[in-house]
């Protein structure tokens, strides 16, 4: 959801699964650089689609990075620990193989 602040700006309310989920998925390392996700800004969206279901957008830090599968399941573990959640569906954005690792991370 959005509103409009003071300044008429655009800001994100988060939901409180959201909210939760956020802070879990932003606590993820990415191995090869010893950074979190929160840290590099690579979760780039966490929206809850129906009650207990949330999506969750993220960026790799390379076009090519060689362990996008990985981060990308990564992900989704830490949003399933949050109470709550249903069902986490994860979206690596602009890598080469973004599309095959939606597939597989999605995968029923």
């Amino acid at each position: 959801m959005q509103f409009m602040n003071d300044t008429s700006e655009w800001v994100e309310r988060l939901t409180d699964l959201e909210r939760k989920v956020r802070e879990e998925v932003e606590k993820v390392v990415d191995p090869e650089t010893g950074l979190t996700f929160g840290q590099m800004k690579m979760i780039t969206d966490v929206k809850e689609q129906k009650p207990g279901v949330v999506k969750v957008d993220f960026v790799p830090s390379s076009p090519f990075c060689p362990i996008a599968f990985k981060l990308a399941f990564d992900v989704k573990k830490a949003a399933e620990k949050v109470k709550g959640i249903k069902k986490v569906l994860v979206y690596c954005r602009g890598h080469n193989m973004e599309e095959e690792i939606n597939k597989m991370v999605n995968k029923p």
